[in-house]
């Protein structure tokens, strides 16, 4: 049902943008710091300026991890904000989690279950097991590291197996795991010119495209590429929204940055 109401929202509001809360203590508004929970107040901000621009919302959980126990209760209260107000909102859990299978079944409870995000980041290295207890999760998506946009990718994503490259049998193989349906898959802006080539191993899965804007992809090409009759995109912007001003005007300018984005984001559907 998630699923249906994404897609929902994404031809409402004409945009497939999803944003990334990384929120990093030395770059926010200086005036908030003086407050009880300085990073709650900045997303509570961001999500409150640019929730009609955003269909998803992507807190990366290692930006919390950073500020131990006080980290922890600002995302709690951040997702518990965004489900409250903004439950047609969905929520990626950039935890990059993925272990022998009752952990991961304990990764799923926390991020999935107790937290309640819609989704959350998994990391394949481990096969099988140590991702289906994520995908056991009713109503929930399991978003699988596919094609990342580093410099290390090619370490290992695209060396191949044979004739073909370890990231397309990640994909080939993952198509086999039971309740595959709740799978969406990460790929990087930056390696749009593999999509063709990924769309026809996953033609109808959802992909979230970190890396249009401070990392240098083209939305253009992600979308020639990329894009299904559902969209099948959520493509995600963090530093180039939530930075674009550490002024008093931080949630205005955020707003903005959003907004260019979504415009061609409609832009482009609308040419569709």
């Amino acid at each position: 049902m998630k699923l249906e109401s994404l897609i929902s929202e994404i031809h409402k509001k004409e945009s497939f943008l999803c944003i990334g809360l990384d929120v990093d203590l030395n770059k926010i508004p200086a005036h908030l710091l003086e407050t009880d929970d300085p990073i709650f107040q900045f997303n509570k901000a961001i999500i409150a300026a640019t929730h009609h621009l955003a269909v998803a919302y992507k807190p990366n959980i290692a930006f919390y991890e950073a500020y131990g126990l006080t980290g922890w209760k600002s995302l709690e209260k951040t997702i518990g904000y965004l489900n409250e107000n903004h439950p047609e909102i969905f929520t990626i859990a950039d935890a990059k989690r993925g272990d022998i299978g009752n952990t991961s079944a304990m990764y799923a409870n926390a991020f999935l279950k107790q937290m309640n995000f819609d989704s959350i980041t998994v990391a394949p290295y481990m096969g099988k097991d140590s991702v289906e207890p994520f995908l056991e999760v009713e109503g929930k998506h399991t978003i699988l590291l596919g094609l990342t946009s580093n410099e290390g990718a090619f370490d290992f994503q695209t060396k191949k197996i044979g004739d073909t490259e370890l990231y397309k049998e990640v994909l080939i193989t993952s198509r086999g795991w039971k309740n595959s349906d709740r799978l969406m898959y990460v790929v990087g802006a930056t390696k749009a010119e593999y999509l063709a080539d990924i769309r026809k191993i996953i033609p109808d899965s959802f992909l979230l495209i970190p890396g249009v804007g401070a990392q240098g992809g083209s939305l253009s090409e992600v979308c020639k590429y990329g894009m299904t009759e559902n969209i099948g995109l959520l493509v995600n912007s963090s530093r180039g929204i939530l930075y674009a001003s550490t002024g008093n005007d931080f949630a205005e300018a955020a707003a903005h940055a959003a907004s260019e984005l979504q415009l061609q984001m409609k832009k482009i559907m609308q040419e569709k």
